[in-house]
């Protein structure tokens, strides 16, 4: 079974963090100097994967590309919820490749912990609002190569509220679209 520590700190960055971060910063910007907000690059789709979608976009520093999923099934009790995805981001310039990240649609409840089921094979992903993360480049690696041999991957979480959720992805196509991604980004 391989677990994140409890403790972790969160040091992992979200795949658009930082793309955010920069427009919001940029567009702050503009409005207090009165000029024209730079747009932000769109996400160029590259292909479709059976249950898995690959896409690239600019950003300052590099090319991004990233893979994403939705699930097949979402189970809970809420009255209201986002969009549901789980992301593989690769970020050549900042070399790093094979990040996952699970987008839960809801806000996870304080100090919460999502359990991921691949097969017999468990991982155990922190959160920071509504994004679960694996605590290191060594739990990315290794949860991508298990979901390489997986045919489902169920993601179970908690929101804020209370709220239990369970998600069901398929997981076919998955290594095509990791190969169109790591063929896009120029990383073997």
């Amino acid at each position: 079974m391989l677990t994140a520590m409890k403790n972790t700190p969160n040091f992992a960055m979200a795949p658009f963090r930082l793309f955010t971060g920069l427009f919001a910063f940029a567009l702050l910007a503009s409005l207090i100097s009165g000029t024209t907000p730079v747009r932000a690059a769109e996400p160029k789709h590259i292909g479709s994967y059976t249950d898995w979608n690959a896409f690239t976009y600019d950003e300052k520093g590099g090319k991004v590309c990233y893979m994403a999923g939705t699930p097949q099934k979402a189970e809970g009790k809420y009255s209201k919820r986002g969009d549901i995805h789980v992301l593989i981001t690769h970020r050549k310039a900042e070399k790093s490749t094979g990040v996952v990240s699970i987008i839960a649609g809801y806000v996870y409840k304080k100090d919460s912990w999502v359990e991921v089921k691949v097969g017999s094979t468990k991982f155990e992903l922190f959160t920071d609002s509504d994004k679960a993360w694996t605590r290191d480049d060594k739990g990315d690696r290794d949860m991508v190569r298990i979901m390489k041999q997986g045919l489902k991957m169920v993601v179970k979480g908690v929101s804020s509220r209370g709220t239990a959720t369970t998600d069901t992805y398929s997981l076919t196509g998955f290594s095509a679209a990791y190969g169109a991604i790591g063929k896009a980004c120029s990383i073997k």
